[in-house]
């Protein structure tokens, strides 16, 4: 990671120091208010709960002091980028999404989109810049891909796109403002689901967009406040609590990834993770990634060979979803990924990484 991100890591935890009065409490308070005490004229004071909340706000600081960026807190990673789809977007729109990234933003612009006269087109991702950009409103990335772990130039694509007219936004959730920096690499809007690595405790729904144009941010907002796709206070809350923690956890998860997706090579299981040398664009996730990340794909013989093995790791958790304290795994084909029926996407925690090989040695 450069200085800045570590500087911008360190910061995170001090950050409430600004705020505080002598004898406030250090750690955030917990703001449960649906009203606001509002006598006279309300220009200018909290007037009810859909429009802020002091919680929200203090995760959206702490977020966009990791992103260097003003972000918009929402109760999902879904809740943001349909909102970023929603805010943006009109009838006679195009947009580009990834045929092999997180399954659920495309069936939410294929089912709800095109009923509003937006039309969508898909690619994969290792060669989402073929074909160039004309004619797009907005290029939807996603680098490393969802599940299958395929990564594209993010720099490159947001320099054509938005040359051709388009706006560019990024999920970056599963690297983090700390693995991944897609707003300094040039794309217009970063998208995330902070449920995973950035809360990290497998407790919470949450998400957020970040983006340093203005314009787009206030018509994001706004969708927000109108529609009412506003976070639980509670949840802004366990997320900031998650953030304190982030840069510790998400080390030791890429460092232990690293690892074990090696051995996991060695052994001669098909491995996908970026950081081994015989991943396809493993010179490109050195160029614009920070980590290699703590996600691994492996396939296994057959469905069944990836069930058991999954069920009887006793170091797994198996469920959807990752980036836990915990190491997790499912079998993708389940939920219809264009993957192998032996396919598991495996989210490395941080338990010792000694243990949790052996743990994998013995299951497979």
């Amino acid at each position: 990671m450069t200085d800045e991100t570590n500087l911008r890591a360190a910061k995170l935890s001090h950050q409430r120091r600004a705020h505080l009065a002598k004898g406030d409490p250090v750690a955030l308070s917990l703001t449960m208010a649906s009203m606001f005490h509002l006598p006279g004229d309300p220009a200018g004071f909290r007037q009810y709960g859909r429009f802020d909340n002091p919680t929200w706000e203090a995760a959206e600081e702490a977020l966009g002091l990791l992103e260097d960026a003003p972000c918009v807190a929402f109760p999902s990673g879904m809740g943001a980028i349909s909102a970023v789809f929603m805010a943006l977007l009109k009838t006679g729109d195009s947009i580009l999404c990834p045929s092999d990234g997180y399954y659920t933003t495309r069936m939410f612009a294929d089912r709800f989109l095109k009923a509003f006269g937006v039309t969508m087109d898909t690619r994969p991702t290792r060669v989402f810049a073929d074909g160039g950009f004309a004619g797009y409103r907005l290029v939807f990335v996603e680098t490393p891909s969802n599940p299958t772990l395929d990564i594209c130039d993010i720099a490159g694509i947001a320099a054509d796109a938005k040359a051709a007219g388009a706006i560019v936004v990024v999920d970056n959730t599963t690297m983090t403002p700390l693995g991944q920096r897609p707003l300094d690499l040039g794309a217009d809007i970063v998208v995330s689901a902070d449920t995973k690595a950035v809360n990290g405790h497998s407790d919470a729904l949450f998400g957020h967009v970040a983006t340093r144009d203005a314009a787009m941010l206030e018509a994001i907002r706004d969708w927000r406040k109108l529609s009412g796709a506003i976070p639980g206070p509670f949840e802004a809350w366990q997320v900031h609590r998650g953030l304190e923690t982030l840069d510790v956890r998400f080390e030791r998860m890429c460092s232990s990834a690293g690892s074990v997706a090696k051995r996991l090579a060695e052994r001669g299981v098909i491995t996908v993770y970026p950081g081994l040398e015989d991943h396809p664009s493993h010179n490109l996730a050195k160029q614009q990634m920070r980590r290699f990340g703590f996600l691994i794909g492996l396939t296994l013989p057959s469905a069944d060979a990836a069930e058991r093995f999954i069920d009887t790791c006793p170091l797994i958790q198996p469920a959807t979803s990752f980036g836990g304290v915990h190491t997790s795994a499912e079998r993708r084909a389940r939920w219809g990924d264009a993957v192998a029926p032996g396919f598991v996407r495996l989210s490395i925690g941080c338990e010792s990484v000694e243990d949790l090989w052996r743990a994998i040695d013995g299951a497979l």
